[in-house]
């Protein structure tokens, strides 16, 4: 598996849950547009509509080879997922404040493009700032042990 990018701003503003591998439907300028990393997953989630699972506000950038033929860089693109996973993600979205949020782009080893989406929960302002102090403190501990070795 190759991880073609990865939506950090995810991990922090919202405590995941659980994670689900799901297919996408894409064009074939979008594919190769990914393979190049051409995608961004910033600001992007998923919704359920009418029983479809529906990943929105993803850029995927123009592959320039393509050009007449390219595809609309915003455009909503369905994910493909089991019928009784999407019956559960339903039910724990339905609950207070659960979300569905992108969190990798990968490609498996037979080449498919696939998108890890994650059930989550945001998180309160002063969660966040509790990880950014925990960040701050590991970093600060590596570099001592790293000081340490020398």
């Amino acid at each position: 598996m190759k991880i073609i990018a990865k939506n950090k701003k995810a991990y922090y503003n919202y405590e995941i849950l659980e994670s689900h591998e799901a297919g996408i439907s894409l064009l074939g300028s979008e594919v190769k547009s990914i393979r190049t990393g051409g995608i961004s997953l910033k600001e992007s989630y998923a919704e359920i509509k009418a029983s479809e699972v529906i990943l929105v506000n993803c850029n995927i950038s123009p592959y320039e080879p393509a050009n007449r033929f390219n595809h609309d860089p915003r455009r909503e693109r369905k994910l493909l997922l089991h019928r009784r996973e999407i019956k559960r993600l339903t039910g724990k979205i339905k609950e207070k404040g659960f979300t569905l949020v992108p969190t990798k782009v990968l490609i498996n080893d037979k080449g498919k493009v696939k998108v890890e989406i994650s059930l989550a929960r945001g998180k309160r302002v002063y969660q966040k700032r509790e990880a950014i102090r925990e960040r701050d403190r590991d970093r600060e501990l590596r570099a001592e042990l790293k000081k340490s070795w020398r």
